[in-house]
């Protein structure tokens, strides 16, 4: 009778085994779903595995345009653009306030060379619509700087006070990476373990891909191309659950009299930085951090950069510079090691 039971038994498992092996070998292999389109002025593009096989991207643009009705200048009956305007009765939301205060957060760390109210100052300089609008003559930025500082602007009782009515605030700089959170979070909310977003190159994602690896990034070689039509990569890094920025001034600029004039403005002296900066990749836990780092970073310079990057958690960065021949250099902290490897 002991024999008879354990030859039961091991039929059972026997029978148990084969079905599970069937079941995996028979299992659909996780599709992941690919959505683009166009977003705050650039693109989008969002992959993703959802459990269901359910497509989200029209909750993504859904999603997108709820939040350009928060903090995108290019509505003009968005909150930051009615600000803007000094629409008194306006109030801000969570999005504005999280981006406000990350920024406000970042200028103080940098001293100030992010500033959410260089925008009549990026405007001046033919960067608002770039190559559309000609620039006729340098402008004269001493009319600018009366108005310009982050510590000109506070917020109280979800009203943004200006100390001057001609404060503009402007947050490009760092929209793109917000952005990138935001439809992360959609995605995470509609069940999603698995994806990689990316808003005018800036990136957030979380889990593997569908070969089952980290999410695989370029860092493009710093070319100077006003049209945008050269890419060529210069390095690769394999990230998860963070976020992957880059600012640089190979992109928007514009050449007079020899010298060249970078779209990223010093607000400190109302002029497009001149120093060995050529591009800065950032790293961080979160898009808006990493978003809103990056720019000020160019400003700081590359030591400076260095210093501020290993003071914040979960943050590294990859610096693209000139050295004093002129020649290309690459420097970058000693955690952004692990990402340079699988």
């Amino acid at each position: 009778m002991k024999n008879k039971g354990f030859l039961v038994l091991l039929t059972g498992i026997i029978v148990v085994a084969i079905a599970a092996g069937l079941y995996f070998a028979l299992k659909p292999k996780a599709i992941y779903i690919h959505n683009e389109g166009e977003a705050q002025g650039t693109n989008y593009s969002a992959t993703y595995e959802q459990p269901e096989g359910i497509d989200l991207q029209k909750k993504i643009e859904k999603k997108i345009q709820e939040f350009d009705m928060s903090i995108s200048t290019y509505q003009p009956n968005s909150i930051i653009s009615r600000i803007n305007n000094n629409d008194k009765t306006v109030k801000t939301d969570l999005y504005f306030e999280t981006m406000f205060y990350a920024a406000q957060e970042a200028a103080a760390r940098t001293n100030g060379a992010i500033d959410i109210t260089v925008g009549p100052l990026v405007k001046a300089w033919g960067f608002v619509n770039f190559g559309k609008n000609k620039l006729v003559k340098l402008p004269n930025v001493s009319e600018f700087l009366p108005y310009i500082g982050y510590k000109k602007i506070h917020l109280k009782d979800h009203k943004l006070i200006k100390d001057d009515p001609r404060i503009i605030i402007d947050d490009n700089s760092l929209g793109e990476g917000y952005s990138s959170d935001i439809i992360a979070k959609l995605l995470k909310d509609n069940g999603c373990k698995n994806y990689m977003v990316d808003i005018g190159g800036e990136v957030v994602c979380k889990g593997l891909n569908s070969k089952g690896e980290k999410w695989t990034v370029g860092i493009n070689k710093p070319i100077d191309d006003s049209t945008s039509t050269i890419s060529e990569i210069q390095t690769v890094i394999h990230i998860t659950n963070c976020a992957v920025t880059t600012s640089g001034g190979y992109r928007k600029f514009f050449i007079r009299n020899g010298k060249k004039y970078s779209h990223i403005i010093n607000p400190h002296t109302g002029y497009p930085i001149d120093n060995n900066m050529l591009s800065v990749t950032v790293v961080a836990p979160t898009g808006l951090m990493a978003d809103t780092y990056d720019t000020p970073f160019m400003v700081i310079g590359v030591d400076s950069c260095l210093k501020v990057c290993k003071r914040i958690p979960g943050m590294d960065c990859y610096i693209n510079y000139t050295d004093k021949k002129g020649k290309n250099q690459v420097v970058y902290t000693k955690g952004f090691e692990k990402y340079l490897t699988k």
